[in-house]
């Protein structure tokens, strides 16, 4: 046992690993250290020093404010157990393991001013029972109070780190003693291990305590909360806090008194009250339904303290918070108001409130309760007394409204007040820190979210001394983040859209901050709160000028609003850009300053006029508002247009004039013949010197001298005489022509004439235009920016006559015509003769070249010479002798005409003419034709009102005019077309349709209109799936999906679609991998591909698809039908997922390229891997050669078939057949067959050579017999004897085999009748008194107590009391202990006792749970010194049955809702078989069994036959057909009607076959009666045969009736003298001897008139009818498969109290160092396997309503051992002397061994901590079955046993010191008092 110390010694050695991990982000803004301890727990911020104490796993920390590290103490692990008590010593404490520490608490001990002492740390952990030590603050490692031997009353925190523990340091007066007492008050958990009697809320005295007092002790004057049940008040508390006189704590818990559902409590106590009186508790409400409180913080809310408390919703009825959660906010005001008024109602009101309802009640199972004291009770004793009652709670919960509610599972809050508001931190279970503004109404406003430290909640909040930053706890991190981030914006704009409440804009400042550090936040406007959107920052709201020349000083005007107020010695300065800053005058909110010199500013920007520069209203270096001011550049405007510099200058936005003589723009106005700015002279461009306009025609042609002539203005205000040129500018190249000008009578106008030039342009166009401007010898003058000529090509693009004519005349184009070749020319460049008309017209193309007879297609006619404009044509144009309308919009010069075609009288047709003008008229070379198209039939005539059906519209003449002419409908909706139309065929798609209607379907070209003859299209419901099976297919495809539904013959063409996608990693390959699919099955788009299948319609309500094939590289993204437009999804059907499964793998049938050898008579096995994933046997086809394999059976790993007798012919070039397996698209070829039809020849030598070696063989046999053989005659004679009777024996046997192996195949998965009626499920009394009380008749359950009236009130008294006493348990088990010593108590009365305890106890499930795991830990303790692996193997114990019966309670539901429904159907599937062959009514032995012990191994000639039951309904008499035997006994017969007219209804509801006679009806000969037995019976000897329907001759057919019993004696009938029983041989009479079937084995007479060959055949080996039981156990596969897999599923979570107790050994076998894995498998078979499932399997009537025969019960014994085989550790062999049980199932034993093994892997491996929601499960099943059981009767049964062994109970009461303590035995005489009557020594 030193195992462990050495252990821990080890750990203790180890080299220490880094303490801490810290680090700064980039920004400076979060900074964390990583400390060791994982998970941390508790944070703790000393208020005076500002440091940090860290605590978590082994660990404690103690860390400056900066993060740094400034001591560290390691706290474990310790050797320790949460089952021994301290000090723990190894050899004392066998369970003792190195145990992590986990920290509990941790609280600062400071003294109150005016006391005197070292303040210090108080830390608690998780081992030693939870006790505490008292630690320096300066050093973490330094201890001031510790104990190394601690008493039990010095157990502080929760020995369970899953167990919450909470407390708070309080200073109070000591009435004992003189001075202040120091004390902790400590709220905990209820723990399992470990001490139970520690009290939820304690008090304890701190360190340093004067003696005889210890530290951290709970003393009884120091008071505690005195608790009934500790397990049932399991409260999970959250946080503790003082508040004035009182102390909080806040806590969750189930509600015990009303809903039972759990709720978040406020409970107060008075610091003065050392025997709390005072407690008094409230349910707090967060509306919304979040009941779970998960942290909490006390503080000041507008002034008014609060309790901020984060809830979250349980999910269902379970301690388990979601993660939904909210902030719920309550005054601490209205909070004591109401605890103040629940202590005043139960106080005088004795609870109830003035409406008369209970408003308060005594909480905790204690026996105090609500009282009518003095109205002034409360004022008088605030804080209660002896005489109040206590402990109080309220019925009425106080209420809030959710302040924020998140989707995240908020886990730790802390309050921050800034400014008078109050701000919320909220850690969650994500890392996330959130920040809300609480309003004045409570409302709260989320307003940021921090990601602090992801993935790891937030496990406590503390703000720094300073509140500037808030500290972050998490798993393993501290972090240290400000509460705001002010100082990150830089602008006002950008800090007020923060909308942080702890920020604003500080203007004098200029900066973003807080509140308190803005100097002068109380002066109007110098403070703005960002969280007010009113707030807006200051600004300039105008600027005179806003613009000014750059050559110019002047002064500036701004206009500032909410310009916070200066004192006195303040001012304020103007900047301008970078520029020195100017002074300003300030009056109120306008400000004025000087503009900055002109040599100053900096140059403007490339290409623009002006310069704009910031203008800023500065406070010394601060920026309090700013705008822009613009200096604008006159000069660079007159530069910057080259064009038109004079009229740019004085039309400028800028106040410029232009210089005209100097060619300068400018600011000033200095200079001669000024133009002033438009903005002081109105008209001013126009007296700019300027070319105006062009007096010369503006078309000018090219390669023809032409000149221009420009009109100029103002040209007098150039002095002298100049030089002009006319600058004419194409493609970019300037040409320069000399200018003649000549002055106009108007005096300001001038005419310049420019040299004659030949122009050219390079652009294949008609026309380009080409700008002209005039220079004075250097000078441009300006220009209008529009002033151009047009050049101009007559030739570009007029191709023929009529294009060149539709030019227009003004510019002089001709058709010139000449020897070579004619074009279109100036007309006088044209050196040929300009033609005066042009040639007809020319028709090159006519489309289309059909219409209708109604006309109204447009046709398209192309050519030449087709007119100039549209009213050339304007009648002109013929179709087939019919006018056709021009369509002028559509018209295109000289080479297109559109018209519309017109009516004509009938199909004709003609050419195509154009005549324009008087010339003649064009032809086309093709014949127009009008035609009359017909619609002759619409294939099909219905479809979905969705849409989506392709229609076939046949007719004749359909692809008249163009496809684009064609329109189709379908009543009123278009009918798209979907295929290239065809003269007597076109394919549509309909559209949507609003309803179900007969509509017509129409042909539309141009105006005729064709409609179907007498033919509608009928718009039908939407088709509707309700199923489609299976649900599963392999990747290759080829699967049947059956679909079942309504209206699916609607649609025209149904498909299965398969929506898939690469696997991750592989979509680079996409379309390699789906290369081998047709196009035809894929659709692409940007998501996924998808794979098409076919399906069939068989019927209107039945469908056929067919899976298509994927490649295995992709994953299913969905299966769906898709009929026309409706799209139906397969999960939408019923919920369950389409799958596709890896095609199954086949094993060859050739080794070494061998053919199979077969031999005729026999099956194939052919074997493989996944071939019922996702297949049934039907659906296999096996071919060998040119002939069918037929499929017998077919399983996950072996496929049988049986080939033809004869060997089939191949269908290869082979000489043997190829065996090939079919399923669905996968073919798999698995090699050639051989028959082995005759023997295979040999060489003569060695046939010569067998021969002889089989002759020495025989000869040295036949030596050995002469030799050990006196009469070598005589056994030579014997010899030949045998072998004859061997080979005649040999031949009957072969017979035999082939008929039982015929019967084998044909019978397989031969099942299709087992489905039916509902499942008769027992109700869970029922079931429970089945199982508690096996083979018992009375309902003990539902019994009332069995005493007399006068004394049945003392009794219930007596019995209610021994109830108490069963509550406690040192009773129980003490009772449990003593009476298993006694010699008398039997095995049997150890399960009766164990199963009353249990119906007493039924209602208290957490408690009898306790009982039974503590005496299964007595159980253990038993067995581990000597052979652990037997514990559990039988029900040797009280606690054992205890066990079996809590197994059953808890997996009721689970029988119910998941392992009923195959169980019932494995019954069914038996009884079935079983009745389906003969049953022997004697010996109860059956045909078609699984037991070779109850196997009828003869071979019995029956019949099938049906008889016509008349079964009698309310109003007439209806025949029901019933399948019997006619080798079955009239008995048998009742049975099988009955089961047939009475089908699902329960066995216990439906008449005895005894009460019953069965009454044939057989024509004229009237009535019959049969019976078992009548003077008709056969007898021979002894022995007399029972009747069957056989002896009676009853035909296939006949007619019978079932008749009341007591009928017989008026019918007349036989009398029947005996009936058979119902699961027992039938009774014999005298010295008879009755058989049915055989006669019994031990029988030595057998008959002697049978035959020779009779006689030989009852000789027939039996193991040769052990084929049957293969039969049976192939038609029952797949129920048992069923039933074991329900059984042993771990898809769905597996029941929680199978985990739970699985949970409950593992630790159980840690504890007692059991490492033999071997041995806890065996612990969970026999506890639950064998325990409880073999018990359900074997006894199907424990569930289920029903009657099991001896027939049924042999077979559902082999399969329960099979179960039982399935679950050992021990390896499955089998030999020939194996039982025939364990051969059948031999092959699938090992697999039910892999699902067992990973069970329990898989339950294991889960994650553990279902103690909790165990405990709510038990208290769930507590009030579901509270009113199933009796517990009175009970109780009376058990104390019969108390009274049985009085003295020695107890002796053993007596003797217990805990017994003497809580008076047990004085109790127990109390009880026999009341139920004796009598006088006991009390």
């Amino acid at each position: 046992m030193v195992l462990p110390q050495v252990l821990l010694l080890l750990l203790l050695l180890l080299p220490p690993s880094p303490l801490v991990t810290s680090e700064h982000l980039s920004d400076d803004v979060i900074s964390w250290v990583e400390l060791q301890g994982s998970p941390l727990s508790h944070l703790l911020l000393d208020p005076g020093s500002g440091e940090l104490y860290v605590a978590g796993v082994d660990h404690l920390h103690h860390l400056s404010s900066g993060l740094q590290v400034l001591s560290h103490s390691s706290t474990g692990p310790h050797l320790d157990s949460p089952d021994c008590l301290p000090p723990i010593l190894a050899e004392d404490c066998p369970s003792a393991r190195p145990t992590a520490n986990h920290n509990k608490l941790l609280l600062l001990d400071q003294w109150e001013e005016g006391e005197e002492g070292q303040p210090g740390l108080i830390v608690c952990g998780s081992v030693f029972q939870g006790i505490c030590d008292r630690r320096s603050l300066g050093n973490v490692s330094e201890l001031l109070y510790a104990t190394s031997n601690p008493v039990d009353t010095q157990y502080v925190a929760a020995n369970d780190p899953r167990v919450s523990t909470v407390a708070v340091v309080i200073t109070t007066q000591n009435k004992q003693e003189a001075g202040r007492l120091r004390l902790m008050l400590v709220g905990r958990g209820y723990t399992s291990r470990g001490p139970g009697d520690i009290p939820p809320i304690t008090t304890r005295r701190l360190a340093p305590a004067p003696p005889p007092r210890v530290a951290f002790s709970q003393e009884e004057e120091l008071g505690k909360l005195v608790v009934g049940s500790y397990s049932e008040y399991n409260n999970h508390f959250v946080y503790a806090v003082r508040h004035r006189a009182h102390v909080y704590f806040l806590l969750s818990r189930r509600d015990m008194w009303h809903r039972k559902e759990y709720r978040s409590y406020v409970a107060r106590l008075c610091v003065s009250d050392r025997s709390f009186y005072s407690y008094v508790e409230l349910p707090l409400l967060c509306r919304g339904g979040y009941n779970l409180a998960q942290g909490a913080w006390l503080a000041a809310h507008l002034d008014r303290p609060a309790l901020f408390v984060t809830m979250a919703k349980g999910q269902a009825s379970t301690p388990v918070a979601t993660g939904y959660s909210a902030l719920c906010i309550y005054g601490m005001e209205e909070l004591d108001a109401m605890l103040r008024k629940t202590q005043e109602v139960c106080y005088s009101e004795a609870g109830r409130g003035s409406s008369g309802q209970e408003e308060a009640y005594i909480e905790y199972a204690v026996s105090s309760k609500c009282l009518r004291l003095p109205q002034d009770s409360l004022s008088e004793y605030p804080c209660g007394g002896e005489h109040t009652p206590s402990p109080i709670a309220s019925s009425r919960p106080l209420s809030a409204t959710p302040t924020v509610t998140m989707t995240t599972q908020l886990t730790a809050i802390t309050t921050a007040t800034e400014a008078g508001h109050t701000i919320a931190l909220l850690g969650d279970k994500e890392g996330t820190l959130h920040k809300v503004l609480v309003g004045s109404d409570w409302s709260g406003q989320l307003y940021d979210s921090v990601q602090v430290d992801q993935g790891s909640a937030v496990e406590e909040l503390l703000l720094d001394k300073t509140g500037e930053h808030a500290y972050i706890l998490t798993s393993s991190k501290v972090s240290k983040l400000p509460v705001a981030w002010c100082e990150r914006q830089t602008d006002c704009q950008s800090c007020l859209s923060l909308r942080d409440p702890y920020c604003g804009w500080c203007v004098l400042e200029g900066r973003c901050s807080r509140q308190h550090q803005c100097l002068r936040h109380t002066k109007p406007n110098h403070w703005l709160w960002s969280f007010q959107t009113t707030n807006q920052c200051v600004s300039i709201q105008s600027l005179e000028p806003a613009n000014q020349s750059r050559d110019e000083q002047i002064q500036v005007t701004l206009t500032v609003a909410q310009l916070p107020t200066l004192l006195g010695k303040d001012t304020l300065t103007c900047a301008f850009g970078l520029l020195p800053l100017q002074r300003t005058v300030v009056m109120e909110t306008t400000i004025t300053c000087q503009s900055p010199l002109p040599e100053l500013l900096p140059p403007r920007p490339k290409g623009s006029d002006h310069l704009t520069l910031p203008v800023s209203l500065m406070f010394g270096h601060v920026t309090i508002a700013s705008t822009n001011m613009t200096f604008y550049d006159c000069g660079a405007v007159g530069t910057l247009n080259t064009t038109s510099p004079c009229m740019a200058c004085v039309s400028s936005v800028w106040a410029c004039n232009w210089c005209p003589l100097d060619q300068i723009c400018s600011s000033r106005n200095s200079c001669h013949h000024i133009l002033y700015s438009h903005k002081e002279q109105a008209g001013s461009p126009a007296l700019c010197p300027a070319v105006v306009s062009l007096l010369s025609s503006s078309l000018v042609p090219t390669a023809f001298p032409t000149a221009l002539t420009l009109l100029g203005r103002n040209m007098d205000l150039f002095p002298g005489e100049a030089d002009y040129v006319c600058v004419v500018v194409i493609e970019g190249f300037p040409f320069y022509l000399n200018a003649t000008v000549k002055k106009t009578d108007d005096t300001h106008t001038h005419i310049f004439t420019c040299n004659p030039h030949q122009f050219q342009y390079p652009i294949r166009q008609l026309e380009y235009s080409a700008p002209v401007y005039l220079k004075r010898n250097e000078i441009r003058i300006d220009a209008l920016p529009s002033l151009s000529f047009k050049l101009y090509d007559c030739s570009a693009g007029q191709s023929d006559c009529s294009q060149c004519r539709a030019v227009p005349e003004d510019y002089g184009c001709v058709w010139c015509t000449g020897s070579d070749s004619s074009s279109c020319t100036f007309n006088q460049s044209c050196a040929g003769i300009p033609a005066d008309t042009c040639p007809p017209p020319h028709i090159t193309e006519v489309v289309p070249a059909s219409g209708p007879v109604e006309g109204g297609v447009q046709v398209t006619i192309w050519g030449s010479n087709l007119g100039v404009r549209p009213e050339d044509v304007e009648g002109g144009v013929s179709v087939a002798g019919e006018p056709c309308r021009p369509q002028a919009d559509h018209y295109l010069t000289s080479t297109r005409i559109v018209c519309e075609l017109q009516r004509t009288g009938g199909p004709r047709e003609g050419p195509v003419l154009v005549t324009v003008g008087t010339h003649r008229p064009g032809r086309a070379s093709r014949l127009f034709i009008y035609r009359d198209p017909q619609v002759l039939a619409v294939v099909p005539a219905q479809g979905p009102v969705s849409g989506g059906t392709r229609l076939t519209i046949q007719g004749r003449r359909l692809l008249t005019g163009q496809t684009s002419d064609l329109r189709v409908y379908v009543g009123v909706q278009p009918c798209s077309l979907a295929e290239e139309v065809t003269d007597s065929q076109l394919v549509c798609q309909t559209g949507p349709s609003e309803g179900s209607a007969d509509v017509r379907v129409r042909v539309v070209i141009g105006l005729s209109e064709r409609t179907v003859p007498n033919a509608l299209y009928r718009y039908l419901d939407d088709p509707v799936i309700t199923d489609a099976s299976p649900s599963e297919s392999f990747y290759e495809g080829g699967r049947v999906i059956q679909v079942i539904g309504s209206s699916l013959d609607v649609v025209q063409q149904p498909i299965i679609c398969v929506g898939v996608e690469p696997l991750l990693g592989q979509r680079v390959k996409r379309t390699s991998r789906l290369a081998f699919l047709t196009a035809k099955q894929l659709v692409f788009n940007s998501t996924m591909t998808v794979v098409v299948g076919s399906c069939r319609v068989v019927t209107s309500s039945q469908m056929q698809c067919v899976t298509p094939r994927l490649p295995p590289e992709v994953r299913v993204r969905g299966v769906w039908f898709q009929m026309d437009n409706v799209r139906i999804h397969y999960h939408s059907i019923k919920g369950q997922v389409f799958t596709y499964h890896p095609n199954p793998e086949l094993f060859s049938l050739n080794r070494d390229q061998v053919p199979y050898r077969f031999k005729p008579g026999g099956v194939i096995s052919i074997q493989g891997v996944g071939l019922t994933r996702a297949g049934s046997r039907g659906e296999v086809v096996v071919r060998l050669g040119d002939k069918e394999c037929e499929v017998k059976t077919l399983d996950d790993t072996h496929l049988y078939c049986e080939p033809p007798e004869e060997q089939p012919h191949s269908l290869t070039g082979l000489d043997l057949p190829s065996l090939t397996v079919l399923l669905g698209n996968l073919q798999v070829d698995l090699g050639v067959v051989q028959y082995d039809s005759s023997p295979s020849p040999l060489p003569l030598a060695a046939q010569l050579g067998l021969g002889a070696g089989a002759a020495v063989v025989v000869l040295s046999v036949l030596v050995v017999i002469l030799m050990y053989r006196r009469k070598s005659k005589q056994a030579l004679r014997d010899y030949k004897k045998v072998l004859l009777q061997l080979e005649t024996l040999e031949i009957n046997v072969g017979d035999q085999c082939r008929k039982e192996f015929t019967d084998l195949m044909t019978e397989m998965m031969d099942l299709s009748d087992v489905g039916g009626p509902s499942i008769p499920l027992l109700d869970f009394q029922s079931y429970a008194q089945r199982v508690f009380f096996p083979g018992q008749q009375g309902a003990l359950l539902s019994q009332r107590l069995d005493v007399p009236e006068p004394r049945r009130a003392t009794v219930e008294q007596g019995l209610n009391q021994l109830y108490k006493l069963l509550n406690n348990k040192t009773f129980l088990t003490k009772f449990v202990h003593t009476l298993e010593a006694q010699q008398g108590f039997s095995q049997r009365d150890r399960g009766y006792v164990a199963s009353l305890l249990t119906v007493a106890l039924h209602d208290k499930l957490e408690y009898f749970t306790e009982v039974m795991t503590t005496l299964l830990q007595h159980l253990v303790q038993q067995y581990v010194n000597k052979n652990p692996k037997l514990m559990l193997r039988r029900t040797e114990t009280v606690v054992e049955k205890m066990l079996t019966n809590w197994m059953s309670i808890c997996l009721y539901s689970f029988l119910k809702d998941v392992a009923g429904e195959p169980l019932y159907m494995l019954y069914r599937a038996i009884k079935y078989q079983v009745d389906k062959g003969p049953v022997d009514a004697v010996t109860g032995k059956a045909k078609r069994t699984l037991n070779d012990s109850h196997l009828l191994r003869e071979d019995i000639d029956f019949h099938s036959m049906t008889l016509s039951v008349l079964v009698e309904n309310d109003e007439d008499v209806q025949p029901c057909p019933v399948r019997v035997l006619d080798t079955d006994t009239i008995t048998q017969v009742k049975e099988k009607i009955l089961d047939q007219i009475y089908r699902g209804a329960a066995f216990s509801q439906r008449p005895s076959a005894r009460g019953l006679d069965l009454e044939w009806r057989s024509g004229q000969a009237g009535h019959l009666t049969l019976s078992d037995d009548d003077v008709t019976a056969i007898v021979q000897g002894r022995w007399k045969k029972l009747n069957t329907l056989q002896h009676y001759k009853v035909p296939d057919g006949a007619t019978v009736a079932l008749i009341p019993h007591s009928q017989m004696s008026s019918k007349g009938g036989v009398h029947q003298v005996f009936q058979t029983a119902e699961k027992s041989p039938i009774l014999e009479e005298e010295e008879v001897r009755l058989w049915h079937l055989v006669k019994s084995s031990e029988e030595p007479d057998a008959p002697r008139r049978s035959s020779m060959r009779e006689r030989e055949r009852a000789k027939a080996i039996p193991e040769i009818y052990l084929t049957r039981l293969l039969s049976m156990k192939g038609t029952l596969q797949k129920f048992v498969d069923d039933v074991f897999v329900a059984i042993l599923n771990t898809k769905h979570p597996p029941p929680i109290a199978v985990r739970f107790f699985f949970d409950f050994l593992d630790d159980t076998a840690e504890k007692h160092s059991i490492d033999d894995p071997e041995t806890v498998h065996i612990w969970k078979t026999n506890s639950l396997p064998l325990r409880f499932w073999v018990n359900i399997l074997k006894n199907p009537q424990f569930v289920f309503d029903v009657q099991v025969t001896d027939s049924m019960d042999a077979v559902l014994s082999v399969i329960a051992q099979t179960f039982i085989d399935s679950c050992t550790t021990s390896e499955h062999k089998v030999g020939r002397d194996s039982p025939v049980n364990k051969l059948l199932y031999a092959r699938e034993i090992p697999r039910y061994k892999q699902l067992v093994e990973r069970y329990y892997s898989d339950i294991h491996s889960a994650a553990s901590g279902c103690y909790q929601e165990m405990n709510s499960t038990l208290t769930e099943l507590s009030g579901s079955f509270a009113s199933e059981m009796s517990s009175l009767v009970a109780l009376h049964e058990l104390y019969k046993y108390i009274n049985k062994y009085y003295d020695q109970v107890m002796s053993s009461l007596e003797e217990d010191s805990g017994g003497q303590k809580m008076q047990l035995a004085y109790r127990l005489q109390q009880v026999a008092a009341l139920l004796e009557n009598k006088v006991t020594d009390l």
